[in-house]
């Protein structure tokens, strides 16, 4: 038993023993170390991939589906912001042209505005940052007419595969204002520090409307920003043509007034007084439409500067309360919404860009809380803004979106009855559309009527103050020649 023992222990340890065990061919092919040891080289390459992704950018990052990493990411760089505040630097450049040329740029420090300059292959002369005195003058917001023509160019860009950073720096290098170019290449500095499109946007809130930068962050979260860009440019391109329509339907009255207004001047300081002198010497008789003209001519001669200044401070006083109260500015809009003419060119324009803007929102997923929020932004009515915010409320206790319009004297039954249709059906964002396109329509109607019908209004206004004038004039030269006869 013993020896038997042993010879059972050599086999374990001895290579040569393991022959007689051959019935089991089928063990080595299944062994489970080969299956097991193409995949343990992975494990080293995720450890370096999660140890690499802190210091990817930040497209990389939020290409991940790890939502704590970009979290984190998002904290990190906020802290950064934070820390590192932004100064205002003034610079002079030698263009690609070879001309001089100075300029103002927003950056953490002198080093990123020297560099940023040299990567775009100009030679820098000096960057210092700016004084208190060294003001812009000119710049603030975007025009509609620019946001759409700088839309539609980056949407094109980024279309033909151009990457972002570099698309918007061609739209810098191809503006000739220079507060536009100024703010495209904010947006490439921030773009290149790893920072998205819409936050950059929203570092420059002044310069870029609310709603464009809450139509980019939707885009970079459906990953679709070219579309929404078209759809933006659409937008702006709408909201470019009904101001120039306004103000080619103002021009022509404003010009006549002012026409008007010099003649009536000219005719008061200087034409009445000469006919005054001469009745005077003649002993004419003057009847009181003359004389009430002479009246008004010798009060203007004597009070003019007065006047001037009483002019200037009212016009001043108003559009200071118009600005900065809220009372006054919505009485005056609710005054403005109440005459003939100017009620139905207001209210259609409102609703018209406010169904407008709802639809473009609701079309792109955003939720109808925050579309309010940004509609109660867009807005410079106080009767709407009031409408928007009940519409909040009512929201916040379960309550549809028509019952806060439901028995406003602003909002008309069509509008009305098409956003009950919307939500009764589903489809609020087409009932918007549709509620948009019909009243712009309108609201070109009736400038074109206004139109037409100020330009023989004005002539006949026009033709009465220069027809009382002159008769004032002519009345007492029949008293003249009577007493000559």
């Amino acid at each position: 038993m013993q020896d038997n023992n042993i010879e059972l222990l050599q086999p374990q340890n001895g290579q040569p023993a393991i022959q007689p065990v051959t019935p089991q061919p089928a063990v080595q092919p299944v062994t489970p170390v080969q299956a097991v040891q193409p995949v343990a080289p992975v494990q080293p390459v995720a450890q370096n991939a999660q140890q690499q992704t802190p210091n990817a950018n930040l497209q990389q990052a939020s290409a991940k589906p790890d939502i704590s990493t970009n979290d984190i990411a998002k904290i990190d760089n906020s802290r950064e912001r934070v820390k590192n505040p932004v100064f205002s630097y003034r610079y002079t450049i030698i263009n690609g042209v070879g001309k001089k040329e100075t300029g103002t740029f927003d950056a953490e420090t002198e080093n990123d505005v020297r560099n940023f300059l040299l990567s775009l292959n100009y030679q820098v002369l000096e960057v210092k940052e700016r004084s208190k005195l060294d003001v812009d003058i000119g710049g603030g917001k975007f025009s509609a007419s620019d946001l759409s023509f700088s839309l539609t160019q980056l949407s094109t860009y980024l279309k033909a595969g151009i990457a972002l950073a570099d698309s918007v720096k061609i739209l810098a290098k191809q503006s000739k204002k220079p507060a536009i170019r100024r703010s495209f290449y904010e947006l490439v500095y921030q773009l290149l520090k790893g920072e998205s499109l819409s936050e950059a946007m929203e570092m420059q809130s002044k310069v870029y409307p609310k709603l464009l930068i809450n139509m980019v962050k939707t885009s970079e979260m459906t990953g679709d920003l070219p579309s929404i860009l078209d759809d933006m440019a659409e937008y702006y391109t709408s909201i470019d043509q009904t101001r120039k329509q306004m103000k080619s339907a103002m021009t022509y009255p404003v010009v006549v007034l002012l026409i008007a207004f010099g003649v009536l001047i000219f005719m008061l300081t200087y034409l009445v007084p000469q006919f005054n002198s001469l009745f005077e010497s003649n002993g004419a008789t003057l009847p009181p439409l003359t004389l009430a003209v002479m009246s008004v001519s010798e009060f203007i001669q004597n009070n003019w500067i007065i006047l001037i200044i009483a002019a200037v401070s009212i016009v001043a006083i108003i559009y200071y309360l118009y600005t900065h109260v809220q009372v006054v500015r919505e009485k005056i809009q609710v005054f403005l919404m109440h005459l003939p003419v100017f009620k139905d060119i207001i209210i259609y324009n409102e609703i018209s860009n406010f169904t407008k803007t709802f639809a473009s929102l609701l079309n792109h997923g955003v939720f109808i809380t925050d579309s309010m929020e940004i509609l109660s932004k867009i807005t410079n009515n106080e009767t709407y803004k009031r409408i928007i915010n009940k519409t909040l409320e009512n929201l916040g206790k379960g309550d549809s979106i028509s019952s806060a319009f439901k028995g406003e004297w602003a909002i008309p039954v069509v509008a009305y009855e098409m956003i009950v249709t919307g939500e009764t059906t589903g489809q609020l964002g087409q009932m918007m559309e549709k509620v948009a396109n019909h009243f712009q329509t309108l609201h070109k109607n009736v400038i074109d009527q206004m139109k037409s019908l100020v330009e023989p209004l004005l002539i006949c206004f026009l033709a009465v103050v220069v027809g009382i004038i002159l008769l004032s004039i002519i009345q007492p030269m029949f008293s003249i020649y009577s007493q000559v006869k």
